[in-house]
């Protein structure tokens, strides 16, 4: 395994279970600890921007290159995860299962149109 790889692995799964654990803690009424769930997930979304920085500069290219494509491409993916979310809530919380699970599967699509979107079709 490559350095660069390792580093990535650490910072990703370490980021990822932070934010994880905040949303979880901002989100659930029952566990009552939707501040310290807000604080706890920005600190993992902080290690998640962190890991993409340290992992372009290992590689040699630069922070972040800001165009018109990579702006809509992030604006595709904030979208898509704040319809899933959406989609979440209203099974989770709301308990709006049937509107929540196609609010859901709209937000899965656009996720996964950021395949297409990033690699391109050949």
């Amino acid at each position: 395994m490559k350095k660069k790889d390792f580093v990535s692995l650490i910072l990703s799964t370490v980021g990822g279970i932070l934010f994880a654990l905040g949303v979880c803690m901002a989100l659930l009424p029952d566990w009552g600890m939707m501040p310290q769930g807000i604080v706890i997930g920005l600190v993992g979304a902080a290690v998640l921007l962190t890991m993409v920085l340290v992992r372009r500069k290992m590689d040699g290219k630069p922070a972040i290159v800001f165009n018109a494509r990579t702006i809509g491409i992030t604006l595709l993916g904030v979208a898509g995860a704040m319809v899933l979310g959406v989609g979440m809530c209203m099974c989770m919380i709301w308990e709006m299962m049937a509107p929540g699970i196609a609010v859901g599967i709209v937000g899965l699509v656009l996720l996964l149109c950021l395949i297409p979107s990033i690699r391109g079709l050949e």
